[in-house]
């Protein structure tokens, strides 16, 4: 690692001719909100009220900088130097007084000087995108006053610039002049960054890295980022981190973050074992990174597994043909209560993306292993197992004869057995079961809202002494059918305990025939019926297990 400086540096001395701060255009952009800006204002007010000999630490900056020259590459603190610049900007703004406004102005902007051969310049250039709007809204004199919060911005890092102006002087507005002039000296002389700089732009990368590793706002996806952009020649590093930005915009933060784990899972074949950042950093990108090929993991692996991601959460595939049908099990894959079945359909996803057929016949496999692992409740380390397995044996070219992808004739004679009980007593189960054979006996079929999808007892859990359910069904009766699959219909609405306990015919009148509830066929079934026996309980039980038996396949021979 090349030479390394770290020094603690008042903001008197952070903004001044003595650093030329530039955010390099393959960072994120400024992502602070109002509550993040008004906070550090109002850390900064309690810092006015404390000792004056007190100083207060906004922590540190990592810079690319060599020891004499200005120029300083912001590789981390940009959203702080952002922030404190649109404070500087609108004290500046507030201030009754042309001296201060002056002394404040010259913290923003370097005025330039013909004997030092200092050019006129900003103290803080951010990415080119948002550059011009940062001089016209921030730093040039009444750009503040220009911002209304009625405007539409071109991207969300100008939108929360002008938010974060305009909550700054909101705060501020109420101050007296006095008040104004204590935080600005506060923040000027008793404000102190720790300004970390090498002249390497690896090893500044790799400070990066291990300061921000260590439970800070960031991610592991923004660690890997500046690992990989940070590898790159020049020449590659705005082309790439666009790429890197552009796909984590696609998917949104989270969504992003996940997709590395993922992955990780497709590499590694086993379940996290250790941090995100520990496993992907050591056993996926090292390899790329030690190898110079920073590139190819953008190309070849984060983009394509990107984009198959991508199809995976919009339930969107796009291909020459079946793509209705590949979304179709997507969606229904997402009915299950984890995630596990996401890192085989991103492989079958990536490795066959324009063959329709294929993933037709692997998703609608991957859907009965995942109904088997769920409703016979599967343990977390049971299905990593399994899943890992299946990964290995794509790896080894098994395709679609996959064995792990398979359910053998005790696994298909369970998953039947089980869709024969007491579903009702797992509420991941029953739910889930229900939505499948809602979607079989739907004609047509529509898709629901499954957040608000409940599953109610045709003959209620506890019928009434007297009711007509007691005369109907026995005790025994009541226990072996209460919470079957026969006896349990789908409600879009929130159950009613009161109604639920109603006799047969007043039931299918007033509670499932009302509101949204007929639109699920099992639902309609319901009410077709004129009685609600033991007998209609048996006929019913064996045709809807029969569906779902054929749907999945689990003949036992």
């Amino acid at each position: 690692m090349k030479k390394l400086e770290a020094h603690e540096v008042a903001l008197a001395k952070v903004f001044s001719s003595d650093y030329e701060f530039v955010v390099p255009d393959y960072q994120r952009p400024y992502t602070w909100e109002p509550a993040q800006a008004t906070q550090l204002l109002a850390d900064l007010v309690e810092a006015v009220d404390r000792d004056p000999e007190d100083p207060y630490f906004l922590g540190s900056v990592v810079l690319v900088k060599r020891p004499d020259e200005p120029l300083a590459e912001v590789i981390d603190g940009q959203q702080r130097l952002t922030t404190l610049t649109i404070l500087l900007a609108v004290l500046r703004e507030l201030t009754e007084d042309p001296r201060d406004a002056d002394n404040l102005d010259i913290l923003i902007w370097e005025p330039g000087n013909t004997i030092l051969d200092l050019d006129s310049r900003p103290r803080l250039r951010l990415r080119p995108r948002d550059e011009e709007f940062f001089r016209k809204h921030v730093q040039a004199r009444g750009g503040v006053d220009l911002l209304h919060p009625e405007a539409k911005y071109p991207n969300d890092a100008q939108a929360r610039i002008a938010a974060n102006a305009r909550a700054l002087r909101d705060a501020l507005a109420s101050s007296t002049p006095a008040q104004r002039l204590a935080l600005a000296k506060a923040v000027v002389q008793r404000t102190f960054l720790v300004m970390v700089s090498t002249s390497d732009l690896t090893s500044a990368y790799r400070i990066f890295s291990v300061m921000n590793s260590r439970g800070v706002e960031l991610s592991p996806a923004d660690i890997f980022k500046s690992q990989v952009i940070g590898a790159l020649p020049d020449h590659d590093k705005a082309r790439y981190a666009e790429k890197w930005e552009d796909l984590e915009a696609d998917l949104g933060r989270e969504a992003f973050a996940d997709l590395f784990s993922h992955i990780r899972m497709v590499v590694l074949k086993y379940r996290a074992r250790q941090q995100l950042l520990t496993e992907f950093g050591d056993h996926v990108l090292k390899g790329f990174l030690d190898e110079g090929e920073a590139a190819v993991f953008v190309d070849d692996v984060l983009e394509p597994y990107g984009s198959a991601y991508r199809d995976i959460l919009t339930r969107d595939h796009q291909s020459l043909s079946q793509a209705t049908e590949v979304n179709d099990w997507l969606r229904r894959l997402h009915l299950l209560d984890n995630f596990d079945w996401q890192a085989p359909a991103l492989w079958a996803l990536k490795t066959h993306r324009n063959d329709g057929s294929w993933l037709v016949g692997f998703l609608r496999r991957l859907d009965r292993l995942g109904a088997w692992m769920l409703v016979t409740r599967c343990n977390a380390q049971a299905r990593g197992q399994r899943i890992a397995k299946l990964l290995q044996e794509l790896q080894d070219g098994l395709g679609l004869g996959s064995p792990a992808l398979d359910l053998d004739a005790d696994e298909r004679a369970e998953l039947r057995a089980k869709l024969d009980g007491d579903v009702y007593r797992s509420a991941a189960v029953r739910k889930y079961v229900l939505l499948r054979l809602n979607e079989l006996v739907s004609d047509p079929f529509v898709a629901q809202d499954v957040k608000i999808v409940t599953v109610e007892h045709v003959l209620p859990q506890s019928p009434s002494a007297g009711s007509e359910w007691r005369e109907v069904f026995t005790e025994s009766d009541r226990e072996r059918w209460t919470h079957r699959l026969a006896n349990l219909v789908l409600l879009s609405r929130t159950k009613n305990s009161a109604a639920g306990n109603l006799d047969f015919a007043a039931k299918r009148d007033k509670y499932f025939a009302g509101g949204k509830s007929p639109s699920y066929g099992l639902t309609t079934e319901v009410l077709r019926e004129e009685t609600w026996t033991p007998d209609v309980l048996d006929a019913r039980q064996e045709r809807l297990v029969g569906a779902l038996a054929e749907h999945w396949e689990l003949r036992v021979s």
